[in-house]
Formats: structure tokens, C-alpha cells, sequence
């Protein structure tokens, strides 16, 4: 062969594998890698943690549902007396009619949070998808947050038993909207670990072969799972110090006084846990930057586009193989973790008798360890370099541990969450050794997923997350009416479902997924994911 030829053929073939390996970086990582406008400063991703500090749950997710339980405790009655005779009392059953029959109290909470998680699903169906296009994403984080805010205010009109109704709707939006802005604002952080500037220059070493692909992905995965977990641990640092404030306004109230100012102490709580909130989100909506998204797929709208996405995503997850086997996990699981986080709560409100200082005392021993079991956990992923799918597998198996410990109480009174002593060790157990699930879950998504179609992905577990979380506080009200108020009941199920999900996750293999999510690119590019009448 001539030599001209020669250097015609390996100059073909080196073009080849450039173009081989710029093909397998797209599926890893996002175009605007190159683009240095959008390259996240330090600045940007501390406005990220801060928001975290004010998104911290505590109107929507902690006091909210505490306080009301409360106001259903104090308007509700013994069902071994006449109706509305015989207040409730620690040692009695406590009922209320609510949605057509007479019901214990914590059934009605698990009732009424399984409304409000459908509802998170419906509105995600709707507008989760909004995310990939333009530059909607930050708005409807901005549009939730406000909104969450001005829930949390709306707390301080409602204070007297008598208003347990109203307690009802805002219960209900106070989960919503907390949740729906931490979906949006969770699904940045992908975004801005890809443009970290040592990020970017990695993808564009492995683009020009001076390091290996795997030598990249390693590094992208690292560094999403550095941010999660400082994400966690800066919110955790900032959340004691609201509840030490949350402390001295206790005091300052005299909640432990009466009644009467206990209940009121839920709802000023809750109102400055949303000052708080909306003080920490500012710098977050100024400081963002606004990346550029995809164009819409021809033939939809913004109306159309979330459920054209949701049918898409299920498709493409049937041959995205190593996805749908985690989504099968994540909802399964997700459910497990939700809801036995829900009954214990109900649980732990009846045994510390909806103490405001009691409960507050106790969110600071949770949040201290919560810090600290996300920090060591990091540490040891850091130091040993074991995968995402390795830490959140050892960070499953305490979640089943604590339905055990919940299954215990089913036919004794001695152990399940039955004591104030065993409610202080639960949170110290949650914070250290399950509440890394929320940092890992999250990046595990990450790993699985195309990046160019990240929030629809993110998107997609989110409706599959809530739709998951709204079956299991239906299905354990059910459960808790139908063994005659047994509150530890639901127990049994959860320990069922989450010893089965463990499967799901044992099966995926995260290499696989990397080339069924590179395939899955080619194919985008094509616009052949969105041709629904394939």
C-alpha cells in the first residue's frame, strides 16, 4: 500500500475514534461544557447550599404536619364516649369524621398526605418537564418558594382546634409547594457540577484524549456526590441554628404554659421557619444562571409537552434497561421510607404529647446527626472511592431496620416507638444512617440518566416518587382502620415492600447504563425519542 494511503487510512480511523469518543462524552456529559459563560463560580454554588438552609422542611414538613395532628388531637373526641363528649387523652383512641366515615386521627393524617403527594404528582405530570426548555426551571423554583412562604404565614390565622379544616388545605399545600421547590431546585445541581470549571476542563482532556472516559466519569460522579452531600451538610449546620433561635421564642411565648400556647407556638414556628426560608432563597434567585435548555419538540406545547415527556421517559426507560430497574427501586422504596417516616411521625407526636419544645429539642438532635452521618458517610466514600450504588445499598439496609424496629411494637407495648427514650434514639438513628438515602438517591438518579435529558429524567422520578408516596399513606390508613386503630400495623407492610425493592437495586449495573444512556443520546439527537407514534 502506498504510504499516502497509509496515513489517508489511520488518519480515517483516528478520526473515527474522535469521533467515537465525542460521541460516548455526550452521553456523559452536557454541550455547554465548552462554554465558559455558564461555568459555575463559587459565589453561585454557596447561593445553592444557602437556599438549602431556608428549603430546610421545617413549616411544611415538620411543624406543618405537627401541628396539624395537634389541632385533630385537641377537636377530636374518644370513640368509647358519646360523640364530642370526652375529650382525646393520652391512654384513649382519638377519632373525627373526615372524607365520609369516622377516623383515628393518624389515619387521617396518612389520608390526607397521600391527597397532597397525588397532587404533587399531577402538578409535576404538568410542568416538570418545563425544566429542560429555555429557562423555566429557576422561575418555577422562585413560583413554589413564594408560594411555600406565603403557606407559611398563612399558619398564624389558624390556631384554635376549631379550624382543623382549614388546617386541612394548608397541611395539604404546605407539602406541595415545599416539595415541589425542592424537586426544581434539586435538579440543578447536575447542572452545576457539569460546568464546575475542573469539570469542565476534565470533559474537554477526555474530548481530546489526554485523559480516559471512565478517568472523567469518575471525577463528574465525585464531585455530584460532593455537592449533595455539602448541600446537606451546610443546610443541617444552618437548620440548628434556626431551631436554637426556635428555642428562645419557645421561651419567650411561654409555650409550655398551656394549651392554648402551645398551639400557637406551632403556627409562629412555622411562620418564621418561612421568613427564614424566603431570606435564604434571595440570593439564589439573583445568582443562578440562567443555561440555556432544549427547543421544544415540534408538535407540542408547554400544555402538552410534560405528558408527551412522561410517556416518552417510560418508553425510553423499557430499553434504557439499567433506569427502569432503579426506578422500579426508587419507587418502591421511595414509598417504604415516606411513609414510615409519616407514621413515626404520628407516633412520636402522640408520645411526646405535640410538646413544641419537646419536638424542637428534638429536631436539633436529628439535625446534628443528620450533618454528621452525610459528612462521615462522604468521607468514607472519599477516602475508600466506593460507588454511588455501593454506599446507597448500605444506606438501605438501615431503612429496613427501622420497619423492624416500627414491626417490633405491633403486639407490645414495651419497644416500636412507644417511648419518649426510643423517639430520642430515633433521631439520632435517622440522621445518622438513614437520611444519607436523600443525598445518595438523588445522585444515583444522576448516574443512570442521560445527562443532555437530565431534568426529564429528574422529572420523571419525581412523578414516580410522589405517585409512589401518595399509594403507601393510603394503603397504611387503610391498614391502621381495618386492625382496629393499630398504629404500628402499617409496620408489617413497609418491612414486605422495602425487603423486596432491595432486589431492583442489587440488579442495576451502572456500567450498562452508561451505554444505554449513549445510545439513548444518538437517538435525541435524531429526535427519535420524541416521534410518539413510533
Amino acid at each position: 500500500m502506498e504510504r499516502s494511503k497509509i496515513d489517508k487510512v489511520l488518519a480515517e480511523d483516528t478520526a473515527s475514534q474522535k469521533s467515537e469518543a465525542k460521541r460516548e462524552l455526550e452521553a456523559v456529559v452536557a454541550p455547554t461544557h465548552t462554554d465558559k459563560s455558564y461555568s459555575t463560580s463559587k459565589v453561585e454554588l454557596w447561593a445553592f447550599y444557602v437556599y438549602y438552609i431556608g428549603n430546610n422542611g421545617l413549616s411544611g414538613f415538620n411543624f406543618g404536619p405537627s401541628q396539624f395532628q395537634n389541632l385533630l388531637f385537641l377537636a377530636g373526641y374518644d370513640p368509647s364516649q358519646p360523640p364530642f363528649t370526652a375529650p382525646c387523652g393520652s391512654g384513649t383512641d382519638c377519632v373525627l369524621p373526615f372524607a365520609g366515615r369516622l377516623r383515628d386521627i393518624n389515619s387521617i393524617v396518612l389520608l390526607t398526605n397521600g391527597i397532597s403527594f397525588a397532587l404533587q404528582a399531577a402538578v409535576l405530570l404538568l410542568i416538570g418537564a418545563w425544566a429542560d426548555y429555555g429557562s423555566w426551571r429557576p422561575n418555577i423554583t422562585i413560583f413554589f418558594t413564594l408560594l411555600a412562604v406565603a403557606v407559611s404565614f398563612a399558619w398564624l390565622g389558624v390556631e384554635d382546634p376549631s379550624r382543623w379544616q382549614a388546617g386541612v388545605a394548608l397541611y395539604i399545600l404546605g407539602l406541595v409547594t415545599y416539595q415541589c421547590a425542592l424537586t426544581f431546585w434539586t435538579a440543578a445541581f447536575p447542572g452545576l457540577a457539569r460546568d464546575l470549571p475542573e469539570v469542565q476542563d476534565s470533559a474537554l482532556e477526555a474530548e481530546t484524549g489526554v485523559k480516559s472516559l471512565p478517568e472523567h466519569v469518575h471525577l463528574e460522579s465525585m464531585t455530584r456526590n460532593r455537592i449533595s452531600n455539602v448541600s446537606f451538610a451546610v443546610s443541617s449546620a444552618g437548620e440548628i441554628i434556626i431551631l436554637a433561635v426556635m428555642v428562645g421564642i419557645l421561651k419567650g411565648i411561654k409555650s409550655g404554659e398551656s394549651t392554648e400556647n402551645n398551639t400557637k407556638a406551632f403556627s409562629v414556628l412555622i411562620a418564621f421557619s418561612g421568613g427564614i426560608w424566603l431570606l435564604c432563597a434571595l440570593p439564589w434567585f439573583f445568582l443562578e444562571k440562567r443555561r440555556p435548555g432544549l427547543a421544544l419538540p415540534p408538535g407540542t406545547s408547554l400544555l402538552t409537552v410534560g405528558f408527551k415527556q412522561t410517556y416518552v421517559a417510560f418508553r425510553e426507560c423499557m430499553r434504557l434497561k439499567q433506569t427502569f430497574l432503579y426506578l422500579i427501586f426508587y419507587f418502591l422504596m421511595g414509598d417504604v421510607l415516606n411513609t414510615t417516616v409519616t407514621v413515626i411521625g404520628t407516633l412520636q407526636n402522640s408520645v411526646v404529647a405535640y410538646s413544641t419544645l419537646q419536638l424542637t429539642l428534638l429536631l436539633i438532635v436529628g439535625i446534628v446527626t443528620q450533618g454528621l452521618g452525610i459528612y462521615i458517610f462522604w468521607l468514607v466514600q472519599k477516602k475508600f472511592g466506593i460507588s454511588t450504588k455501593s454506599m446507597l445499598s448500605f444506606n438501605v439496609i438501615w431503612i429496613i431496620i427501622l420497619t423492624i424496629w416500627g414491626l417490633i411494637g405491633v403486639h407490645t407495648n414495651k419497644f416500636g416507638f412507644k417511648h419518649v427514650w426510643e423517639i430520642w434514639l430515633y433521631q439520632a438513628y435517622y440522621g445518622l444512617m438513614v437520611c444519607p438515602w436523600y443525598a445518595y438517591s438523588q445522585t444515583m438518579i444522576s448516574e443512570v440518566s442521560p445527562l443532555p435529558q437530565m431534568f426529564l429524567f429528574f422529572a420523571l422520578f419525581s412523578v414516580v416518587g410522589k405517585t409512589s408516596a401518595f399509594i403507601g399513606p393510603f394503603v397504611t390508613s387503610a391498614i391502621i382502620t381495618a386492625s382496629g386503630n393499630n398504629d404500628s400495623m402499617p409496620f408489617a407492610f413497609l418491612f414486605a415492600l422495602g425487603t423486596v425493592s432491595t432486589v431492583f437495586l442489587w440488579l442495576v449495573d451502572v456500567q450498562k447504563s452508561r451505554k444505554e444512556c449513549e445510545d439513548f443520546v444518538a437517538a435525541e439527537a435524531e429526535r427519535d425519542a420524541f416521534d410518539v407514534g413510533k
